[in-house]
């Protein structure tokens, strides 16, 4: 069974990659995702996770620039991790009008203001950087629609879920979307604070 219901630039871009049909993951995860819940999606790697992750954040901005403000984060580990999801969302929006833009703390605090300044639409970054971004008003977060958080395992550190929690408090309208292989003491923290009537996707 094809992919359904995807905005068609989505569907050109999986045609593209001859990516035909939806993992059991994906095939149970996007309609949830779409729906605009909080979600906790768990299923084992290669499962389609990072896909699910890349397809539903550019559905929700309909695959097109809006203002300069981020509609959409998604939060990884470190440098290595941003870099390399950024390259992933480029293959899907190199044909669209959408900007993304790769935030980490090797990179200067002052360049990524004034890049994000200049108007981006997806925001790729660690929690801390995120912090410090927020904290020196370098970031808006005020027309965010939806934030992920990808591989999700490394907030079992207190200190990363600490400062994720702190940031979600600032966040007032927002879908959340946490991506990881099976649940965690840590991870279930988060539902005390603003993952709450989440639903869990698992496969």
């Amino acid at each position: 069974m094809p992919f359904k219901k995807l905005h068609p630039h989505l569907l050109e871009n999986l045609e593209r990659l001859e990516i035909e049909t939806p993992t059991p993951f994906q095939k149970s995860s996007i309609p949830v995702i779409k729906s605009g819940i909080n979600v906790f999606a768990f299923a084992k790697k290669g499962s389609g996770k990072t896909t699910t992750l890349i397809l539903t954040t550019l559905q929700k901005l309909k695959c097109e620039a809006v203002g300069d403000a981020p509609r959409a984060v998604v939060m990884v580990e470190n440098k290595e991790k941003v870099l390399e999801l950024y390259q992933s969302f480029i293959e899907y929006t190199k044909y669209s009008s959408l900007r993304v833009y790769a935030s980490y703390e090797q990179l200067h605090i002052d360049v990524q203001k004034s890049e994000i300044y200049l108007g981006i639409d997806i925001l790729i970054t660690t929690p801390k950087t995120l912090h410090n971004l927020f904290l020196t008003n370098g970031v808006s977060i005020s027309e965010l629609k939806i934030v992920s958080v990808d591989d999700a395992e490394f907030l079992s550190n207190k200190k990363e879920s600490t400062g994720l929690i702190a940031m979600a408090a600032s966040i007032k309208k927002s879908q959340f979307v946490i991506y990881a292989e099976k649940p965690h003491p840590q991870l279930e923290r988060l539902e005390n604070h603003f993952m709450e009537h989440s639903r869990t996707v698992k496969a």
